[in-house]
């Protein structure tokens, strides 16, 4: 009973009471009457006041403080009201706000790290398939040349390309996962130079035009050849990023496809877009391409080499030159992937039509 605002309140009424009456019992002019009225009156009012403070400035305070610190060992800290600063009679409401604070904080933390936590399963389990797979198709061949298959020379000559070509996709895998450290760590350091962005997507474009004969996929590179495409960048790096996605709409291409690369300038940005007509990306893929091994088609991605770690690559490296990759796309008719980059201030392009230039004719 004492322990809750009511019992207090009573107490602390019925001593301050007491004592008025032993103080008024000590005058000449108080009789009984006076007495008892002044008791009641006291005992009334007391009681009521302590109460009313006891329950809203102190037992109200506690009762919230002991529900957030519930719904902290509980975990539950998602629904922790957050409370305005404000002035306020009861000391104990800001040391609630100084928990509400305190909880919120480890919420985000806690939510931090179980994303993290999240991430890191995946990302060992993602990286012990991939480093699994070529490993196992080396090892594959070899023990079975060991077993007697290298006295044929024609067996001995294809598994041994096939296992050259498995160790040469784990190099390629290693690479990508060090490239891609390093740029997150920032270790790798952006070198900014002017350069000709036309020359660096067509130099890509003979790269991987015999890729695309393979295929028999038309590579269009549309551009105005009228104004300077010169901007400020890393070259080395933007030269991977076109690299990986011209490869990326070739690689994931139909037969007899079209890829279509634009270079666009647009105020003081050049815009650029790779563009196939493939089979497209599901909706729910969209958001994901850009994560660390994922694939839209994982069983077709490995089969044609694949390391997963191409987009990711190419978020971190645009992300370095303060832009953004984008992509849409449509089921059965294709991508668009696209990202801008600086026009340098000397550059000033005149408004022409653009034209259009084919490497490889239709």
């Amino acid at each position: 009973m004492f322990n809750t605002s009511k019992g207090i309140s009573f107490l602390l009424a019925l001593a301050i009471t007491t004592f008025l009456i032993a103080f008024l019992s000590l005058l000449e002019e108080t009789n009984s009457t006076l007495l008892i009225v002044a008791g009641g009156l006291s005992f009334a009012i007391s009681y009521l006041l302590i109460n009313i403070c006891l329950e809203f400035l102190i037992f109200k305070e506690i009762a919230n403080i002991y529900s957030v610190l519930e719904k902290i060992q509980k975990k539950d800290t998602g629904h922790i009201p957050q409370k305005k600063s404000r002035s306020s009679l009861s000391p104990l409401k800001k040391v609630q706000g100084s928990i509400n604070a305190y909880a919120a904080a480890k919420n985000r933390e806690i939510e931090t790290l179980q994303k993290n936590e999240v991430f890191r399963r995946e990302f060992i389990a993602d990286i012990s398939h991939e480093l699994k797979t070529p490993i196992f198709a080396a090892q594959g061949y070899i023990h079975t040349l060991l077993d007697g298959a290298v006295e044929d020379l024609s067996v001995r000559d294809k598994f041994l390309k096939r296992a050259a070509k498995s160790m040469g996709n784990l190099d390629k895998l290693v690479q990508n996962l060090i490239t891609l450290n390093q740029i997150e760590s920032g270790v790798v350091k952006f070198q900014f130079t002017p350069f000709d962005l036309k020359e660096v997507i067509q130099e890509v474009v003979d790269q991987l035009e015999d890729k695309a004969n393979r295929r028999e996929i038309n590579i269009r590179f549309i551009y105005n050849p009228e104004i300077s495409h010169i901007t400020l960048a890393d070259k080395d790096k933007i030269f991977r990023v076109v690299q990986n996605l011209l490869s990326n709409a070739i690689k994931y291409n139909h037969e007899n496809g079209k890829v279509t690369i634009q270079l666009k300038a647009k105020k003081n940005r050049f815009g650029i877009k790779v563009k196939d007509d493939g089979k497209g990306i599901p909706a729910d893929d969209l958001k994901r391409v850009f994560e660390r091994f994922y694939r839209v088609d994982k069983s077709r991605s490995r089969e044609q080499g694949g390391t997963g770690l191409g987009l990711a690559i190419v978020k971190h490296i645009l992300e370095g030159h303060k832009t953004k990759i984008s992509v849409s796309s449509t089921l059965g008719k294709g991508s668009i992937f696209s990202f801008s980059l600086p026009i340098h201030r000397e550059n000033t392009p005149p408004n022409s039509i653009p034209q259009l230039r084919i490497s490889k004719g239709e």
